[in-house]
């Protein structure tokens, strides 16, 4: 029983400022400690034994996607801002943009998804050759390291899984031109990801249409844009800067994103004309 945290003679002061991992177990103990919880009352509730809680609230232990979506469960925090689930993506994927991991958490969940992209092909409809090769890039700037960027592809797989159910979502991209004709890790691997895309657009619940470059400033969007349509009918917004992250839920600025987007599809070509501009890049790829 000497490392049991309930008692007030082996109690560890927590620092919630150490890491992600410290706050997710400070977070924990505050939570429970405030409904009058014992770590074995938790640890039933969620399905393991008292001193799991303990090395978990004391970072001696890693939380789990598993035990985070079963703590929110126990404590009422599912799919709200301060959930267990967003903090645990936090942890795992703390090299990604502040916001981005809690957007790819409904994402998982949309009815409608709305993709906008300059440059590169949006996250959902990249291959793994491709993801690897942007991440290989990032790697050799020395932007993030060699494990992270592993990380990355593998949050990008798991992103493109969630996507795939017994009832897909509606998923609608519209990529500036300058994403099919950027190339990205070889012509082998560009040729490839340009067959997704086409690939992509014969799906019954997808769209592909291409902004082209002859829009010129009278494109409505002009930095990546995705909007998420949840089950509820309520939508999100969520927008990149290069350093940040945002997702917004307030209907006043995310109806004027929404607008733009119907906008865009409005002035892009259609999915027909989208799909042989790509079929003629290729011809021109060995």
């Amino acid at each position: 029983m000497a490392e049991r945290e309930d008692t007030l003679v082996n109690r560890k002061e927590l620092n919630p400022e150490a890491s992600p991992q410290a706050a997710f177990g400070a977070r924990l103990r505050r939570l429970r400690e405030e409904r009058g919880w014992t770590q074995d009352h938790v640890g039933a509730l969620v399905g393991c034994t008292g001193r799991h809680i303990s090395a978990l609230e004391t970072g001696r232990k890693s939380p789990t996607l598993p035990f985070s979506r079963r703590v929110d469960v126990a404590l009422d925090t599912t799919n709200t801002a301060d959930s267990f689930e967003r903090e645990w993506r936090d942890i795992k994927h703390g090299n990604l943009l502040e916001g981005f991991p809690e957007y790819v958490g409904y994402e998982g969940r949309a009815a409608e998804i709305r993709l906008f992209e300059c440059g590169v092909i949006p996250g959902p409809l990249q291959t793994c050759e491709y993801a690897q090769a942007m991440a290989a890039s990032a790697v050799d700037r020395g932007v993030v390291t060699q494990e992270q960027a592993d990380e990355r592809v593998s949050f990008l797989i798991e992103r493109q899984a969630a996507l795939v159910r017994p009832l897909p979502p509606l998923v609608i991209a519209v990529l500036d031109e300058s994403c099919i004709r950027r190339p990205v890790g070889g012509p082998a691997v560009m040729d490839a990801q340009l067959q997704r895309l086409i690939d992509f657009s014969a799906q019954p619940n997808t769209m592909l249409q291409i902004a082209p470059y002859s829009l010129g400033e009278s494109r409505p969007l002009d930095r990546l844009v995705n909007l998420l349509t949840l089950q509820d009918r309520s939508v999100f917004a969520y927008v990149e800067s290069q350093t940040q992250g945002q997702l917004d839920r307030e209907l006043t600025s995310v109806l004027p994103l929404l607008r733009a987007y119907h906008q865009l599809q409005a002035v892009s070509l259609s999915q027909t004309a989208s799909v042989d501009m790509i079929h003629q890049l290729r011809k021109g790829t060995p």
